[in-house]
Parts: C-alpha cells; structure tokens; sequence
C-alpha cells in the first residue's frame, strides 16, 4: 500500500467519511454508485479504488461498510497515531487544533509554536503554545512527525527548513509561499486564495 498514488490515498480519506455518515445513518451495505454520488465522482474510479485496496462487495448487497472503514483505517491510520506540531497560531492554526481535538483521535497535535508574546506559554484546546526558538527541542521530545505551517507566508520556507532540521517526515503547507523539501519529506499545499479563484471562475461561466 506503500505506492498508492496520491489522489487514491485522497479519495480513501473521503471515503471513510462519508462510509462513517453512513453507518451513522444506519447503513450497513453500500454499492459503488451510491459512494460515487455521494463524493460526485464515476462508480468506475470508486470501483478502481476499492479493488486497488483488495476489497470487494456482492452484487446483491454491495460493500460491507464497516468491513470498509476498518480496512481504509488500517491502510491510511498507525496503530499508534501520529503526532504533529502547529506552527503559527492564527485563526487557521488554532482552528487546526480545535478539528483535530474533536474529531481524530489518530492524529494528535501535541505543540503548537509562534512569536507573538501574547500566544506563547498559552493553551489551546490542551495544546501548549511554545516559541518558535524551541522547535528543533519540541519536536524531537515529542517524537512529532508532522508539521502544519500556518505562519505569514514570508517566513514559511524558513519554518520549513527548520521542520526538516528538526526530522519532520510530511508537512501540511497552508500558506501561499510555494515550498520544496527533500525527497524523505512529504509535501502538501494548499493554497485558499488559488481555491477561492477556481470556485469564482466556474461561478462566473455558471451564471
């Protein structure tokens, strides 16, 4: 499963949640078009997806949701969780830890880091904000493997470099700053502004 591709990996995430809904709903069994509606997405790339993780259904009753959820969990998930830092305690950042407290118990913000006087040796949702200075400290007592860069995006590649020093294996890039890492290290950006522009450009040949 090491070699899944990226957008795979992706649509598995959504996957489970929208099979939780479902089983939350009262669902047991779902078939393939069903899921493709639920993500808009074809039944075919579903079907791919599923045979890609050695799952499969019955034509009378579709997919064992459950059976579904437990094998995407053992696929995307560590038995032990993953631990990740926060840098940059803003409005996203501190919406960051907020989500992840309430909602994912495999992964586990233990840090949080800034510069702002007025947010270090604070607590957000159990999380204690250390300065920046300490990263490369924090980081390796902690044993935290992921990094989210919420900061201005002027000094994102230099928390970059500093996440990689430091022996970050994935960062979650949120700012405009395009970055680059080693190839040991894995890299995903998402841009709001560059999200925002493709929903107003379909917006306005939509109208």
């Amino acid at each position: 499963m090491k070699n899944l591709p990226d957008k795979t990996v992706e649509r598995l995430c959504q996957y489970r949640r929208s099979l939780n809904n479902q089983l939350a709903a009262g669902k047991t069994h779902i078939f393939s078009h069903e899921i493709a509606n639920l993500l808009h997405i074809t039944s075919v790339q579903v079907r791919r997806d599923i045979m890609l993780i050695g799952h499969s259904g019955t034509l009378r009753k579709g997919y064992d949701i459950k059976e579904m959820v437990k094998l995407i969990g053992k696929i995307i998930d560590t038995k032990e969780g993953q631990r990740i830092a926060v840098i940059g305690m803003g409005n996203i950042g501190k919406a960051f830890i907020h989500y992840l407290y309430e909602k994912r118990s495999k992964l586990k913000v233990v840090a949080s880091f800034d510069v702002n006087p007025d947010k270090i040796d604070k607590t957000y949702a159990d999380v204690y904000c250390y300065h920046l200075d300490r990263l490369k400290e924090i980081i390796q007592k902690e044993d935290i493997k992921i990094g989210i860069i919420t900061t201005p995006p002027m000094v994102a590649p230099e928390v970059c470099e500093n996440l990689v020093t430091a022996g970050i294996k994935g960062i979650l890039n949120f700012t405009p700053k395009p970055l680059s890492v080693p190839d040991e290290v894995y890299l995903e950006e998402y841009d709001m502004i560059t999200s925002l522009e493709k929903v107003a450009f379909f917006v306005k040949h939509n109208e």
